[in-house]
Order: structure tokens, then C-alpha cells, then sequence
């Protein structure tokens, strides 16, 4: 029973942010613009500060594992190739079969990463899952663009996926917390209050807006590519990589930060890119609304099972 109620505790909160935001949408408090405006600044700036303070905050000794962020890397590539191969012998559409791939690939780690581990070990393991994000993020970034960029039949532009990367503002922040990690520099106390304070302010509002992003009335997708993509995302990828995380050693809030990272729902961005690069915007879009709503009883349940099991 205490294991239920300790999974329950990890998910609730983010399915309460996500309903604030659904019903503050509804009764009209907020309308597009101000959400897509507000989301806009969680990105440049919330998000970013709440990745660099706990990089910044955390113990090397603690935080920092070879092992974890070569399998994650691993994991990631892996995984995108496995996807990739099996979409294609699946899929006969072109415009969807970007859209799949990245849908199964691609995890919304950075949003549900951070609470998930603090929920069950504390502020003081988030380092963990922010040193994750400085690499995953980049690779989750290039693969992307490649999935939808084959079946578009357009040119890989290196380049601007490099400048995309660069001035990626998560990207910034990782690199600002590791440099002055690594330099041992303390900042004022009047500064790192500051960013303590704006920082806390990051998950909730992302929550919140990603509940006021939900719209029903926009899933036209067809019932199979949406189940291919919410199940390959949220049920096939952690069933592959939570057993092998488990077999190579991996416990404790490092296996956490893998059981987000394999079930997390697909990035909000996703959306977004599909929209960018003529692929199909309307799957996108659906794949992201249900998984969004389904990883909170998908996350409940591989929470319940690893502590019922005893790896977290």
C-alpha cells in the first residue's frame, strides 16, 4: 500500500497542473496567444534556469555517471533506429512515418524528468536528471530533424541543425551549469536566490500550459498510427529498456531517470516540427494530447512496479 500511495504521489501533482490548465483554457482565462507567449518564456528562460541551478547545485560525486549517460545515449540511438526500421516495414504513408518515428523516440524528458526524481529522492538528486538533458537534448534535437527530413525527401542542413542546437536555451543553461560546476565558483547569494526562486517557477507553469494546450477537437488523426505512436511511446519503449537498465546495473534514481526517459510522452515539439517540415501536423498533434494524458497513469504504473520490485 505504501508503494501505491508513493506513485501516487509522483503523478498526481503533474495530472493536477495539466487540469488547472485545461480548465483555465476553458472558462477562458488565458486564450492561444497568451499560452503560446507564456510557453515561449518557460522555454527561454524558466526551463533553462531550472536545469542550470541543478547542475549547478549538484554533487559531481552524486550526479555525474559515465556508465548512465553513455547507455542513455546509447539508449536513445538505439532506440531511434529500432523505431525507424519498424515504422518503415509498418507504415506506408511518408508524412506519418517521420512523425511516428519521432514519436516513439522521443521523450519529454526534460519536462517530466525533473519532478518524477524529486518526487521520490528529492531535490537533491535532480542534478542527475539535468546532466542527462545536456546530452539527450541535442541528440533528441538531430534525430528529429533526420526522421522527418528523410521521408521528406528534402537535404540534411547540417548547419543550421548545429546553430539550432547552439542556441538552444536548454542547451545554454546545461552548458552555464556545468562550466561553473566544474570552476567552483560560487555565485552571490542575492544572484542564486534569484534563480532558486524563478527556477521553481518552471514545472507547474509548463504543467499548466501544457493543459491549456489540450485540444480535443483537433485529433482527426486515424485510430492506428495514434495507437502505434502513444504505445510505441508509453508501453513498447520502456517494456525494451527498463529490463536492460535493470540487467546492467542500473538502481535508484539513475533507473528513475531511465523509466522517464523510455516513458515519458513524446516532446511537445514534436508538434511543432512536424508543422515545419510538411510532415503529418495533425498526427503529431493527437499523439501528443493522449500520450500527454495517458502517461500519467503509464508513469503511475512503472513507478508502482520498480518500487514493488525494488529497484527504486
Amino acid at each position: 500500500m505504501e508503494n501505491f500511495i508513493i506513485s501516487l504521489e509522483v503523478v498526481c501533482p503533474m495530472f493536477l497542473m495539466m487540469l488547472v490548465g485545461f480548465i483555465i483554457k476553458k472558462i477562458k482565462i488565458v486564450d492561444d496567444s497568451t499560452l503560446k507567449q507564456t510557453n515561449n518564456m518557460v522555454f527561454r528562460i524558466f526551463l533553462p534556469m531550472l536545469v542550470f541551478r541543478n547542475i549547478y547545485t549538484s554533487d559531481l560525486s552524486v550526479s555525474f555517471s559515465p556508465k548512465l549517460l553513455l547507455f542513455a545515449l546509447a539508449a536513445i540511438l538505439a532506440l531511434f533506429f529500432l523505431a525507424f526500421v519498424v515504422i518503415v516495414c509498418i507504415e506506408k504513408d511518408n508524412r506519418r512515418k517521420g512523425v511516428l518515428i519521432q514519436a516513439i523516440f522521443r521523450s519529454n524528458f526534460v519536462l517530466f524528468g525533473i519532478p518524477v526524481i524529486t518526487s521520490l529522492y528529492g531535490e537533491e538528486s535532480a542534478g542527475v536528471a539535468s546532466i542527462i538533458i545536456a546530452v539527450a537534448i541535442p541528440l533528441y534535437n538531430v534525430l528529429a530533424v533526420v526522421s522527418l527530413e528523410i521521408f521528406r525527401g528534402g537535404r540534411i542542413d547540417v548547419k543550421k541543425i548545429l546553430k539550432g542546437i547552439v542556441t538552444n536555451p536548454l542547451i545554454i543553461g546545461s552548458a552555464l551549469g556545468i562550466l561553473i560546476l566544474l570552476s567552483g565558483f560560487e555565485m552571490p547569494a542575492m544572484i542564486d536566490g534569484t534563480v532558486d526562486s524563478l527556477s521553481k517557477i518552471a514545472t507547474p507553469l509548463a504543467f499548466v500550459i501544457l493543459g491549456g494546450t489540450f485540444d480535443f477537437s483537433t485529433l482527426k488523426s486515424d485510430i492506428r498510427p495514434l495507437l502505434i505512436g502513444v504505445l510505441g511511446r508509453l508501453v513498447a519503449s520502456p517494456m525494451i529498456g527498463l529490463p536492460i537498465s535493470i540487467l546492467l546495473g542500473f538502481r535508484g534514481a539513475e533507473l528513475v531517470v531511465l523509466m522517464v526517459m523510455f516513458g515519458a510522452p513524446p516532446a511537445v515539439s514534436s508538434f511543432t516540427m512536424a508543422q515545419q517540415m510538411d510532415a503529418d501536423s495533425d498526427l503529431a498533434g493527437s499523439i501528443v494530447i493522449i500520450a500527454s494524458i495517458a502517461s500519467i497513469f503509464t508513469v503511475f504504473l512503472w513507478t508502482f512496479l520498480l518500487k514493488q520490485t525494488c529497484y527504486i
